[in-house]
């Protein structure tokens, strides 16, 4: 197996897509995000798995359970499993993030260029992994 080995700062900051995974292991997954001004991933919770984020560039803010914390470039989060979340661009710029799901929450390799275009979608991972 190949793993991942790249430039994660390049490779979030480069990225336009709302959703883009990148590597999806047997127990977690690696997806971009962009969040375009005044736009927020919506609310969710994730019985299964935790996930972490990392903020690349903008600015914006994240709910974990009714705790709303501002967050910026460089800033990290980490959501257990079971708490609603949503993370909101609150800034004037895309917002630049990564995500680690764990375990996997999307079908390898999707793509959704836009907010509209994922929550239209309705995939949830497959079971198939990157290799």
């Amino acid at each position: 197996m190949r793993g991942f080995v790249d430039d994660i700062e390049e490779l979030t900051e480069g990225n336009t897509d709302f959703r883009r995974v990148l590597y999806t292991a047997r127990n977690m997954q690696l997806v971009l995000m962009a969040l375009q001004p005044g736009e927020e991933i919506g609310e969710e919770v994730h019985d299964d798995g935790d996930q972490f984020f990392r903020v690349e560039d903008g600015e914006g803010e994240i709910l974990i359970d009714g705790n709303v914390s501002r967050i910026r470039a460089d800033m990290a989060m980490i959501v257990p499993a079971g708490a609603r979340h949503n993370v909101k661009n609150t800034g004037n710029e895309p917002l630049k993030l990564y995500t680690i799901y764990s375990p996997p929450e999307h079908v390898d390799g999707v793509v959704h260029p836009t907010k509209a275009e994922a929550d239209a979608a309705h995939e949830h991972f497959d079971g198939k992994t990157t290799e």
